[in-house]
């Protein structure tokens, strides 16, 4: 029989206690985000992930934490820091990292485009329905032949038509496509060859999506292929702040941040069930956490997930005081998401065989760091994005 799997020991990679930068409410707000995201969704996602579903039954309890748009002001039902705000997505990853993507998807990426590109109109139309998840939202930029290169030219076009557009193309990759109610789609203006956003409604016709099977990361994040063929959308639902790539890139520089925080998270989820194991687990007479070689792989993962959140930290300070820039998302999303993959791979190393049963939920967070180092720009691109501004010289192709 295997050894009964022991819980998570929560908290114990806070080394150096950035939640202590919180004031009493925000730690109280992160507490209720991390009580309610053990009871709701660990019992549960193992057997979603297996499956490649999504668990639609805790929708109600993430809508009652109140954590979408957070960081927006006046859009949810309480506004916070960035610092809160990347906290929480360290908190959904430590759980599970497809939790993490579904709410940086719509709270970041989705409702971050609004914020960002909508006018005032647009914002009050779509953003509380969305801050209350009555309606859901996912991002549509990556396409079957254009990824890294999207702001060299994307293929999915966008043609003016009396008082509306017409989309025609391909997305792949859109994390909550197949059931989200508001797809935010990039596409290249035929007239002035610029990019253009719009927001396309669920059911509206020419817009079909087919879901991504048999993924062997993130399995519980519904990624699908869009095919829009002669959507006809109003001039009304086109971002009207949007007017080239140079506004997508805003949106994407908020949420490579949340992606460090997610590779944070991600890191995190592993340490913790490693370090719970090590504790549980006995060889040779007395728990493996005893011996020299387990506790040098517990001190190298903890060493990477507090360096990795303190360069998350103080980027939220830049955010904060509004002089963040795309390469300080770029940093903090290649060093994190770097550090992640090693910290996994040692979490992995500690449980031995038992590091690949899902049942030790180790394995899990090993294969989906592998959908985190990629998205949201790979490390080579955002290496080049960082040796630009450090060099003033660009290396892009």
């Amino acid at each position: 029989m295997p050894d009964p799997v022991p819980d998570a020991v929560p908290d114990s990679a806070d080394f150096y206690d950035l939640e202590g930068l919180l004031d009493d409410t925000d730690r109280a707000l992160l507490r209720v985000v991390r009580e309610t995201l053990r009871t709701v969704v660990t019992p549960l996602i193992t057997k979603c992930w297996t499956r490649g579903e999504f668990p639609h039954e805790i929708i109600p309890a993430l809508r009652d934490l109140g954590i979408a748009g957070l960081p927006y002001p006046g859009v949810g039902r309480r506004d916070g820091s960035p610092l809160l705000d990347g906290l929480i997505f360290a908190e959904i990853a430590a759980v599970d990292p497809s939790i993490a993507t579904f709410h940086g998807v719509h709270s970041g990426l989705a409702m971050g485009s609004i914020q960002l590109c909508g006018s005032a109109e647009q914002q009050q139309r779509w953003l509380p329905a969305m801050a209350d998840m009555a309606l859901i939202g996912a991002f549509g930029l990556t396409e079957p032949l254009v990824g890294s290169g999207a702001a060299a030219g994307l293929t999915t076009t966008a043609r003016r038509d009396g008082d509306g557009w017409v989309l025609n193309g391909q997305k792949t990759w859109i994390g909550n496509a197949t059931f989200a109610d508001l797809v935010v789609i990039w596409a290249r203006d035929e007239n002035d060859d610029q990019v253009k956003g719009f927001v396309v409604e669920k059911g509206t016709p020419g817009f079909s999506t087919r879901k991504l099977e048999d993924k062997i990361a993130l399995r519980v994040v519904q990624n699908a292929e869009i095919t829009l063929h002669d959507v006809r959308v109003p001039e009304t639902d086109r971002l009207q702040r949007a007017h080239s790539f140079r506004d997508t890139a805003k949106v994407l520089r908020l949420t490579r941040a949340g992606v460090a925080w997610m590779a944070v998270g991600c890191a995190r989820g592993a340490y913790e069930h490693a370090l719970a194991y090590a504790t549980h687990r006995e060889q040779f007479g007395r728990p493996i956490g005893g011996f020299q070689l387990v506790q040098d792989l517990l001190v190298r993962m903890l060493g990477n997930i507090t360096a990795s959140a303190a360069l998350c930290a103080q980027l939220a300070r830049l955010q904060a005081d509004g002089t963040a820039c795309d390469e300080h998302s770029a940093l903090a999303k290649a060093f994190c998401t770097v550090r992640m993959r090693e910290t996994v791979g040692y979490a992995r190393e500690l449980l031995g065989g038992n590091g690949i049963l899902l049942e030790h939920h180790v394995g899990r967070f090993v294969a989906d760091a592998e959908a985190i180092y990629s998205y949201e720009g790979t490390r080579e691109m955002n290496t080049l994005i960082v040796g630009r501004a450090i060099t003033g010289l660009s290396a892009f192709v």
